[in-house]
């Protein structure tokens, strides 16, 4: 905690590992963001801070957070929703060029997760991008590996690991993509109108 404060003095952005929210019980956030993106509420309660924002489904404002941001791409992406829930999951991710369900990198089988590409690869279809324990996790199209899971974390069949990027433009994965600008954007607007209205 110490760290994280002397983080916050210095004006620079303190990250910190906590799984299990630990830290809620002893850091009061003023806000508290909850973007995990599970598609369901792993435990965030309305009470948690004095303005609680949920991303995307499983959250339903009013009831566990005070707003929803909507992350399903399309018209309302980043929309601020005050009552009611985000569009449920679809489980197909938003098309990129044409290409939905083949972005993604998926688990082949239960174990230990290993990526084989990294971020920022370009992979063609077919080719090797990771292993669940020994059994390989295959590329469903070319592109550049956008997303990946990290070295060690356990998985399980068909779970998103990864996604790949047909546009293969290097400088994508340097920059904000378009849908955290308007998620983002999205938490901003809530946090100002908390602020303009005290």
């Amino acid at each position: 905690m110490e760290e994280m404060e002397a983080a916050l003095q210095q004006r620079k952005i303190p990250v910190r590992i906590d799984p299990q929210l630990a830290d809620k019980e002893i850091y009061h956030a003023d806000v508290l963001v909850d973007a995990v993106l599970a598609k369901h509420n792993t435990g965030t309660t309305i009470q948690d801070a004095a303005l609680v924002i949920g991303v995307g489904p499983g959250f339903t404002a009013g009831v566990d957070c005070h707003a929803v941001i909507e992350s399903k791409r399309g018209h309302f992406l980043g929309r601020v929703i005050t009552e009611g829930a985000a569009i449920p999951n679809t489980g197909v991710p938003g098309n990129i060029e044409g290409y939905s369900i083949q972005r993604l990198v998926r688990a082949s089988a239960e174990g230990i997760f290993h990526p084989a590409a990294q971020i920022g690869d370009f992979v063609k279809a077919g080719q090797t991008v990771a292993y669940c324990d020994q059994t390989p996790v295959y590329a469903q199209m070319d592109g550049m590996v956008r997303g990946m899971l990290q070295e060690g974390l356990p998985v399980y069949p068909n779970m998103k690991c990864g996604d790949i990027d047909p546009r293969c433009d290097r400088k994508l994965i340097d920059t904000v993509s378009d849908k955290a600008r308007a998620i983002g954007g999205g938490v901003l607007e809530v946090i100002v109108a908390k602020m303009m209205a005290q």
